[in-house]
Parts: C-alpha cells; sequence; structure tokens
C-alpha cells in the first residue's frame, strides 16, 4: 500500500518561486504547509538522470535528507517530436547562460528562440507537435517514496505570446485551445496543465479514499 502525506510541513524542492507558488495552490485544499528548498537554504543537487522520473527523486531524495522532512520535486520539460523529444530533460539546460559578472542565469526568451531556430532550419510544413511532461517524486527521509507521471499535449507557437506563466508557456498552446499557456488565467492552466495531470493522479492516491 503506497504511504500517504498527512496534514505536515512538506518541501517543494525548488529555488523557483513561480513553481513553489502554483505547486502550493494545487496541494492548498489539502491542508499541506509547503515550503521551498530555497528558503531553507537547500543546495540543488546536480540532475544527473537521463529521464524525468529518475531527476525527480534525485531531487526529492536530497531535500528530504537534508531537511528532515518529507519533500515533493517536480522534473518537468517540453519534448517536441519533430527534434526527437528534445530538449527533454535538459530543458532549463537549454536556457542557462553566464552573465558578464559571472553569475550563473537562465534566459528563456533565449531558450526558446532554439527550439524554433531549430525547426525552422527543417522547413516550413515540419511538425509543430509537442507536449510537456510531468514527473512529481515524493520521498521521506526514510527513504520510502512515489512517482507520478502527467503530460499535456499541443503545438509550438511563434513568436511568444502572454505574460503569464513561466518557461517555454509563451510558445506552447494546448490541444483543443488557441492561447498559450502564457495567456491562460493561472487557474485556468493549473487545471490542464501537465502539472495539473501529474497532480491529480497524486491526489487520488495521496488524498483519496
Amino acid at each position: 500500500m503506497t504511504r500517504r502525506l498527512g496534514a505536515e510541513t512538506l518541501v517543494i524542492a525548488t529555488h523557483n518561486a513561480g513553481k513553489l507558488k502554483e505547486i502550493a495552490a494545487l496541494l492548498e485544499p489539502h491542508g499541506l504547509n509547503c515550503i521551498s528548498a530555497g528558503s531553507l537554504g537547500l543546495p540543488e543537487p546536480a540532475e544527473t538522470g537521463k529521464t524525468f522520473v529518475e531527476n525527480a527523486l534525485i531531487k526529492a531524495r536530497a531535500a528530504a535528507e537534508a531537511s528532515g522532512l518529507p519533500a515533493l520535486a517536480d522534473d518537468s520539460g517540453l519534448c517536441v517530436g519533430a527534434l526527437r523529444g528534445r530538449p527533454g530533460v535538459y530543458t532549463a539546460d537549454w536556457a542557462e547562460r553566464q552573465w558578464f559578472e559571472g553569475a550563473p542565469g537562465r534566459d528563456w526568451y533565449m531558450a526558446m528562440g532554439k527550439v524554433e531556430g531549430l525547426l525552422c532550419e527543417l522547413g516550413p510544413e515540419t511538425d509543430r507537435s509537442c507536449y510537456f511532461a510531468c514527473v512529481l517524486a515524493i520521498a521521506w527521509p526514510d527513504g520510502d517514496g512515489a512517482v507520478y507521471e502527467g503530460r499535456a499535449n499541443g503545438t509550438l507557437t511563434w513568436p511568444p505570446r502572454g505574460t503569464m506563466g513561466f518557461g517555454y508557456d509563451p510558445v506552447f498552446v494546448p490541444l483543443g485551445d488557441t492561447r498559450s499557456f502564457a495567456e491562460l488565467d493561472p487557474a485556468e492552466k493549473h487545471r490542464i496543465s501537465h502539472r495539473a495531470d501529474a497532480f491529480a493522479k497524486l491526489v487520488a492516491e495521496q488524498f483519496g479514499g
């Protein structure tokens, strides 16, 4: 039987304020106090996995061991069919850059442009179908854990549209809609996103009857 979370503090293994806000909103109805790994000063582990599942577990286990609390990690990314699933687990890596001061940072517009550039090289008739994948991993300090996988299918658009969301949201149009994720109200996006799909599975198992 799968171990369940109680009404307790849950560490969200992220240093991304936008991701923390989105995850905390999804968990709010279930009585969990969500705090980020960043607020606890926990280091970010190296994501050396080759799959979303491996990386999610790496982050969740590191946060649980360091904090002594149950932890939830999300590993997600954009998978483009015409690019053979890229950028995939390297979605965030495509946005990495070095500022002149030498501090690391991410330029998501640069990353979106890289995806668009590769598609343009393949020609105007290139299939622009893609999907966002999300894996949620829960880990307890004693090593126990659980994994939930979600997905949102869509197509890529260019130029980027919308100011809400983060990452590749401005160039992703979910199936059945004409708006990008970044043009959707956050509450609407929460209902249809890859993260929402994974969370629906998590909630059903962790908080269901």
